[in-house]
């Protein structure tokens, strides 16, 4: 029969085990590497890919950190004019291991009747905006994306894939900043979304961060 205090260290072992160490860090290609963290429970090391194809030019950004286990096998894009975002999770579940780039959809160009309001300066300023995008394949939800990186802040909006909507919110430490996305989103329709906004475009705020 186990004793009360072999059951205690037992307990606290299968509560920890779980727990795994990952490596962190933040670049504007598709590698990097960096300093270890532990994870809180749940959570796997992940590979956090975005390629951003802006007027036939692209660029990547990729973040490698403690990612929750729900967010694993992510994919969906998003649009703004002149501009197309698709990102992509993988991870893995030992120490220090290094997740699979992630595969990113490739996009539909039908138009799918949905119209949602776009905005996305290369300023964080104030949005007062009528510019509207045209949806196309499986985009068919109007998403607002906000985001903070340390004490820089912004947001942008155009057309998604659902998948961003299911995502709800992301929180990252990575590369010595804390990372949050928080995505809403609507069916379609101009209505909805007649507000005023805080904008500021992903990848040139990443830029000004990190290079």
């Amino acid at each position: 029969m186990i004793s009360l205090i072999g059951f205690l260290s037992l307990s606290a072992l299968t509560a920890t085990s779980s727990a795994i160490s990952c490596r962190t860090c933040i670049s504007m290609s598709s590698t990097c590497s960096g300093s270890s963290i532990t994870c809180p429970d749940g959570f796997m090391c992940g590979s956090v890919y975005t390629q951003v194809l802006h007027e036939g030019e692209r660029t990547e950004h990729l973040i490698r950190t403690c990612a929750p286990s729900s967010e694993c096998n992510f994919t969906g894009t998003m649009s703004i004019p002149q501009e197309r975002i698709a990102l992509g999770i993988s991870c893995c579940s030992t120490d220090n291991c290094t997740p699979t780039l992630p595969t990113v959809p490739t996009k539909g160009h039908n138009p799918n009747g949905v119209i949602c309001p776009s905005c996305a300066p290369a300023q964080s300023t104030p949005c007062y905006t009528s510019d509207t995008i045209q949806c196309t394949a499986d985009e068919n939800m109007c998403l607002l994306k906000a985001m903070e990186i340390g004490s820089a802040s912004g947001a942008m909006r155009g057309c998604a894939t659902k998948s961003f909507c299911d995502l709800g919110s992301q929180f990252y430490t990575a590369g010595g900043s804390t990372i949050k996305y928080t995505y809403t989103c609507t069916s379609g329709g101009i209505s909805a979304h007649k507000v005023v906004l805080t904008p500021a475009i992903v990848c040139l705020l990443v830029l000004k961060l990190f290079l």
